[in-house]
C-alpha cells in the first residue's frame, strides 16, 4: 500500500446522515407507511410533508365509473418506487422516468414493496389531468406478511378499521383508491375477516371518492393458500365478487382470459390479465411482444393489466429512453386503441411539456436554464404517430425538451424535408369539445425559419354529423386553401424571443371540436428554386378559451403570504444558508377560482434596498426563478444568502390553467428578513 493510500485510509468516514424524521421540516418528500402502527395511529397527517403530497388537479367530473369496455391498468413498479418522483417540488435529473401516454389507459397503479404504498402527487396530478384514475397499494408478503396480516385480522373491527385508515388516505391526498396484493398465506380462520376488509374498504372507498376503486390481486385463495390461479375461479372470485375488479397473475395461459370472461359474465371487463413487460411467464413473452397478449385479451372481451412499463428504461432499450418508450407505447395503441379523449372542457392549453427538460420558459423567456424533473408540470400530451427510424422522407414529430420553449419545458418539433406545394399533417389532439354559443379565442405560438409555415388544423363536426374544417394560418399566408382557410393574426405584446403568437376568434355554437392538427407547409413567396428544402418548426402551445370575460387574477392585497420555520445556517465568508417554508391563501376564497400551479421567485435586497414598498421596483431579472408549486405551499431550502444582504423578497405567481400567469408585480410577495430571528413572518401580499 502507497503512503498516499495509507493516508487516505486514516481520514475519517463521513457520518453517516440522521434518520428520516417526518416531523421535522426539510425537503417535501413521498414516502410510504411502513407498519400498522403507523397506520393505525394517523401518523402520516402529523408529518412535515403531508401537505405537500396532496394531489391538486381533480379528475374530470365525467370519469365515475369505468367505461364498459376493455380497459387498460397500468402497474408502475421501476426500481422499487419512490425514486426521482419522490421529490414533490422536483429534482434535477431531466433522465428520470415518466410517462407522457395517458390517451392509451383507464388506471394507473402506483407499486412498491412496502405496506402502504402512497402514490407521489406527481403520477395522481397528471394522470388526473388526462381522465386516467389512480390507485396506491396495500401489500402484504411472506413471513412478515402473514404476522401482518394477524394482526390487520384479529377482528372484524380490526378489519374495518385499518380498511378506513386507507380510505381516509386515499381521499385526503386525493387519489383514487386502492390495488390490494395479499401474498402470503393467511390462516384459515381469519378469511372472513378478510373478506370484510376488501368488502368493507370498497364501500368506504365508494362513498368517500368519487369514482373510487378497490382491485384485488389473484394470490391468496378465499381458503388461504398462496396459489395464484391466473384466471377467474372458485377459489379466487369470493373476493372479486366484493370489489371493482381483480388483477389476474401473469402466467395464465391462452384459454384463461375466455374462461375468466365466462365466469365473470356482465363483470368480464372488471378481469384484467396480467402483462410482465419483463416477460417472466408471461403470455406472449412481455418486452417488445407484449402487443401478442393485448391481442388476444382484446379479443376476449377482458381488461389488460401491465406491469412494469418501466422495463424500457431500467434496461437501456436502445437507441434512446424517449425514442424506445413511444416505440413500445405505439404498440399498445395498436393493439388497444385510443381511449382517452381530450381536451372535453374549456379552457384547453397545452405546452406539451413533459415534466422533465434542460430548462424552464414562460412567454419565451427562459427562466432557469438548469435540468429539472418535476412530472406534475406534465401538461395534456399530444398524440402522436409513432414512426421509427429516421428517414429523411418521413417529417419526424417528436416531443421536444432539448430545443426552445415557449412555455416550461417542451415543444412539438417538426423536422424533415418538404416539397414547394406539397404540405404534411400531423395529429395532435383528438377531443371531444362541445363549443358554447360565445366565441372561442384559439392561440398557438410557433418559431420556424423563414421556409417553414406551421399552421393549426382544427376538424368540427355538427349536430347533424357534417364534418367541417378550419385551417389557423398567419395573415401573410395567401387564401391558397379555399373556404377551409381561417386567418390569424400575431399577438405583437406577447412575442418574444422569436416566438410568434397567433390568435383568432371564431364562433361555431353546437358544434363538436374532434381533431386538432398540425400543418406544415411553405410560404407562398418563396424564392428559392430547390423544388426540395429542410424543413424546422416548433410548435410552443395551444390554447383554446371562452372569449367572455374571464376573471382577473387577484391583487397581491388579496393574499396572505407567511414563512414558516425559519432557519438560517452559518455560511463561508459571512454568507448564510436560508430555509423556509411558505404558505399562502386568499383572505376571502372565492368557490369558483382555484388555481393548482405557482411560480416562486427569490429576489436578495441589499441595505441600500431595504425599505418598505408598495411595489415590487427592481427589474424583473433580478428574480431568481425557484421552482413550481403544486399546493398552496412551498419548502426553500439551502438559499445562499450574501454577507452584505440584509432580505430575501419572495414571489409567489399565480398560473391559470389557461396558460395564463400573473405579472410579478402584481404578485404576492413576502420579505425574509436575515437580521431579524423568528419563527413565523406573516405579509399580506403588500410591502
Amino acid at each position: 500500500m502507497s503512503k498516499s493510500n495509507e493516508a487516505a485510509m486514516l481520514v475519517a468516514p463521513s457520518p453517516p446522515p440522521p434518520p428520516f424524521d417526518p416531523t421535522k421540516p426539510s425537503t417535501p418528500i413521498s414516502f410510504p407507511i411502513k407498519t400498522l402502527q403507523d397506520l393505525k395511529s394517523r401518523s402520516y397527517f402529523d408529518s412535515f410533508h403531508f401537505s405537500f403530497n396532496r394531489s391538486s388537479v381533480a379528475l374530470r367530473r365525467n370519469i365515475g365509473v369505468l367505461p364498459d369496455r376493455s380497459r387498460l391498468l397500468v402497474c408502475h413498479d421501476m426500481k422499487g418506487g419512490y425514486v426521482d418522483d419522490k421529490w414533490v417540488q422536483g429534482c434535477g435529473n431531466n433522465a428520470g422516468y415518466a410517462i407522457w401516454n395517458w390517451y392509451l389507459m383507464d388506471v394507473f397503479v402506483y407499486f412498491s414493496h412496502s405496506l402502504v404504498t402512497l402514490p407521489p402527487p406527481c403520477w395522481t396530478n397528471t394522470a388526473h389531468r388526462h381522465g386516467v384514475k389512480v390507485l396506491g397499494t396495500f401489500i402484504t408478503e411472506w413471513d412478515e406478511g402473514k404476522a401482518t396480516c394477524k394482526e390487520l385480522l384479529a377482528t372484524k373491527e380490526s378489519a374495518q378499521m385499518y380498511a378506513e385508515r386507507l380510505a381516509e388516505l386515499a381521499a385526503a391526498l386525493g387519489f383514487d383508491g386502492w390495488l390490494i396484493n395479499i401474498e402470503n398465506v393467511i390462516d384459515e380462520v381469519q378469511i372472513p375477516n378478510l373478506l370484510v376488509f376488501v368488502s368493507h374498504l370498497t364501500k368506504v372507498m365508494h362513498s368517500s371518492v368519487p369514482g373510487g376503486l378497490v382491485i384485488w390481486y389473484d394470490s391468496v385463495t378465499v381458503h388461504g393458500l398462496l396459489e395464484w390461479q391466473d384466471q377467474l375461479t372458485d377459489n379466487n372470485k369470493p373476493f372479486f365478487d366484493i370489489c371493482d375488479g381483480i388483477f389476474m397473475n401473469y402466467t395464465w395461459k391462452e384459454n384463461y382470459p375466455k374462461a375468466s370472461a365466462k365466469i365473470a359474465g356482465d363483470r368480464k371487463y372488471d378481469v384484467y390479465m396480467g402483462i410482465d413487460v419483463f416477460g417472466r411467464g408471461t403470455y406472449g413473452g412481455g418486452q417488445w411482444t407484449a402487443n401478442v397478449a393485448l391481442d388476444l385479451l382484446k379479443r376476449n372481451n377482458v381488461s389488460a393489466a401491465v406491469f412494469a412499463p418501466g422495463w424500457v428504461y431500467e434496461t437501456e432499450q436502445p437507441p434512446d429512453f424517449h425514442t424506445a418508450q413511444n416505440k413500445w407505447w405505439s404498440l399498445v395503441e395498436k393493439s388497444w386503441g385510443i381511449v382517452q379523449t381530450y381536451p372535453q372542457v374549456l379552457p384547453f392549453y397545452s405546452d406539451f411539456n413533459q415534466g422533465l427538460g434542460s430548462h424552464i420558459s414562460l412567454g419565451g423567456k427562459i427562466l432557469s436554464d438548469a435540468p429539472w424533473y418535476n412530472i406534475s408540470c406534465q401538461s395534456l400530451q399530444p398524440l402522436l404517430e409513432f414512426h421509427e427510424g429516421k428517414n429523411s422522407d418521413i417529417m419526424q414529430v417528436t416531443v421536444d425538451g432539448g430545443e426552445a420553449s415557449y412555455n416550461g419545458g417542451g415543444n412539438v418539433s417538426f423536422r424533415g424535408k418538404l416539397q414547394r406545394n406539397a404540405h404534411f399533417t400531423a395529429r395532435l389532439f383528438k377531443p371531444h369539445l362541445e363549443l358554447p354559443a360565445s366565441p372561442i379565442s384559439i392561440s398557438f405560438s410557433v418559431k420556424s425559419d423563414k421556409r417553414s409555415e406551421l399552421s393549426i388544423l382544427l376538424h368540427f363536426s355538427s349536430p347533424s354529423h357534417e364534418k367541417k374544417s378550419f385551417l389557423m394560418a398567419p395573415n401573410e399566408s395567401s387564401n391558397r386553401f379555399g373556404d377551409m382557410f381561417l386567418p390569424c393574426h400575431v399577438t405583437s405584446t406577447q412575442t418574444t424571443s422569436d416566438w410568434m403568437v397567433h390568435e383568432t376568434n371564431l364562433v361555431l355554437d353546437g358544434h363538436t371540436l374532434s381533431e386538432i392538427s398540425a400543418f406544415c407547409s411553405r410560404p407562398d413567396d418563396l424564392t428559392e428554386e430547390t423544388n426540395t428544402l429542410e424543413y424546422f418548426a416548433l410548435l410552443g402551445h395551444i390554447s383554446i378559451k371562452s372569449q367572455q370575460k374571464t376573471k382577473l387574477f387577484p391583487l397581491a392585497s388579496s393574499w396572505v403570504i407567511e414563512a414558516h420555520h425559519i432557519k438560517f445556517v452559518p455560511g463561508d465568508s459571512g454568507s448564510k444558508t436560508l430555509s423556509c417554508k411558505l404558505e399562502w391563501r386568499l383572505k376571502h376564497p372565492e368557490e369558483d377560482i382555484a388555481f393548482t400551479r405557482y411560480n416562486v421567485y427569490a429576489e436578495n435586497l441589499k441595505s441600500s434596498e431595504y425599505r418598505a414598498r408598495k411595489v415590487m421596483e427592481e427589474p424583473r431579472s433580478e428574480k431568481v426563478f425557484l421552482g413550481t408549486a403544486h399546493v398552496d405551499a412551498y419548502y426553500v431550502s439551502g438559499l445562499v444568502v450574501g454577507s452584505d444582504l440584509k432580505g430575501v423578497r419572495f414571489v409567489v405567481q399565480t398560473c391559470g390553467e389557461d396558460g395564463t400567469w400573473q405579472e410579478l408585480d402584481h404578485s404576492p410577495n413576502l420579505l425574509v428578513e436575515v437580521e431579524r430571528p423568528s419563527s413565523k413572518l406573516c405579509c399580506c401580499g403588500l410591502i
